[in-house]
């Protein structure tokens, strides 16, 4: 899953940035709002967009209503320090989906985040399950008739970004954008190797593939 991360604060960000890459999350940082806007109208496929509103050059606030005003759903979680509520008040009505306050507890963070991605995908259970194998993502556990798989980093992805949207089906490129920042180097055949260590682990019926288009996991 892909984040964008809008933090003008470098302390701040460097931790936030660790702690979201550390849950195989790629993510994009910037640090003022018209490099936000840009990133959001050069990109369509943020998952999330995690937003500071104090910016340098643009307020926050001004970038979630340019977004809405694009029709761009992205969710967006609000971090800021402003805490009244009057500016919680102004923030929501204004397009985010939910707010939290600085200093924030980062596994509070994480948990607002995972329940944004699973709201966003229409799923309201945490835990997704199909035949035999049951997929944790606030653990990060998969289970195959009852005993762990182990993936990889990049495995993990993968699997996250096809179970967020079941029945949905996500190209090559698509899945590459679910998987990479700015700054990683994208192998030309990374997206086949790692869905071919995933049939390996979790069987052939989890993903399948539509030819001439791309991978799909089937609806529940």
């Amino acid at each position: 899953m892909r984040l964008l991360l809008v933090e003008d604060d470098v302390m701040i960000g460097e931790v936030v940035l660790d702690l979201l890459r550390d849950e195989h999350y790629a993510v994009d940082w910037v640090k003022d709002g018209e490099m936000a806007d840009t990133a959001l109208v050069q990109s369509q496929s943020y998952d999330l967009v995690l937003l500071d509103l104090g910016l340098p050059r643009r307020d926050g606030l001004d970038v979630l209503r340019a977004m809405r005003a694009r029709k761009d759903r992205t969710p967006v979680l609000v971090a800021t320090a402003r805490d009244s509520v009057g500016a919680r008040i102004a923030g929501l009505d204004a397009g985010a989906d939910d707010y939290v306050l600085k200093p924030y507890d980062l596994d509070e963070l994480l948990a607002r985040i995972r329940a944004l991605l699973r709201r966003s995908a229409g799923r309201a259970e945490p835990v997704f399950e199909y035949k035999n194998i049951t997929i944790n993502p606030a653990t990060r556990e998969v289970m195959v008739d009852g005993a762990a798989a182990t993936l990889s980093a990049r495995e993990w992805a993968v699997l996250e970004a096809l179970i967020a949207r079941p029945g949905a089906v996500l190209s090559r490129p698509q899945l590459e954008e679910k998987l990479y920042s700015w700054r990683d180097e994208v192998s030309s055949n990374a997206v086949e190797v790692y869905i071919h260590g995933l049939r390996k682990k979790l069987g052939s019926d989890l993903i399948q593939n539509v030819r001439g288009v791309g991978y799909m996991v089937p609806k529940l």
